[in-house]
């Protein structure tokens, strides 16, 4: 597996990864019917850096890095991480996680916000906790589950 910056010409698959994963409704509060061009703004160009996993060459993951607030907060970052379903279980979102918590510390970044965790995105939650990030807070009923309705969003944290 490599893990490296996004390139222009990983548009296509990270757009794909996108739409995929929002598609679902149930771990990402982006419209299910995000465009590329919408995919691309969220995760790309309004970001500090975006990273691509690859495995034999293809497109299978990515994440991205931003300051969670602006100025006196700019030193906590924000990430997100899409994998291709046919890639769950391969262990790379929690090769991007490590690699993403690294990049964040030779950014500058002293800590690591997750602002919305969909409190039924087990396997996600079990990954981070795995990762060193504690559940800080619950905002109650904030994501519309696709198939289960409303249900609690988590924010979680790391010091780095």
């Amino acid at each position: 597996m490599e893990i490296r910056p996004f390139e222009e010409s990983d548009l296509e698959a990270v757009c794909s990864i996108f739409g995929e994963v929002v598609r679902g409704g149930d771990v990402f509060p982006f419209s299910p019917d995000s465009t590329d061009a919408e995919a691309r703004m969220h995760w790309v160009d309004r970001v500090r850096s975006t990273h691509v996993a690859l495995v034999d060459g293809e497109v299978l993951g990515s994440y991205y890095l931003k300051d969670n607030q602006p100025g006196l907060a700019d030193h906590i970052c924000n990430a997100g991480y899409m994998v291709s379903g046919r890639a769950r279980g391969m262990g790379i979102g929690k090769a991007m996680c490590a690699h993403s918590l690294r990049e964040a510390r030779s950014l500058g970044y002293s800590g690591m916000q997750f602002n919305f965790v969909v409190s039924t995105n087990d396997s996600g939650l079990r990954l981070w906790q795995r990762m060193g990030f504690e559940i800080i807070g619950r905002v109650p009923k904030a994501f519309r589950h696709a198939r289960l309705g409303k249900v609690d969003a988590l924010v979680m944290f790391r010091e780095l």
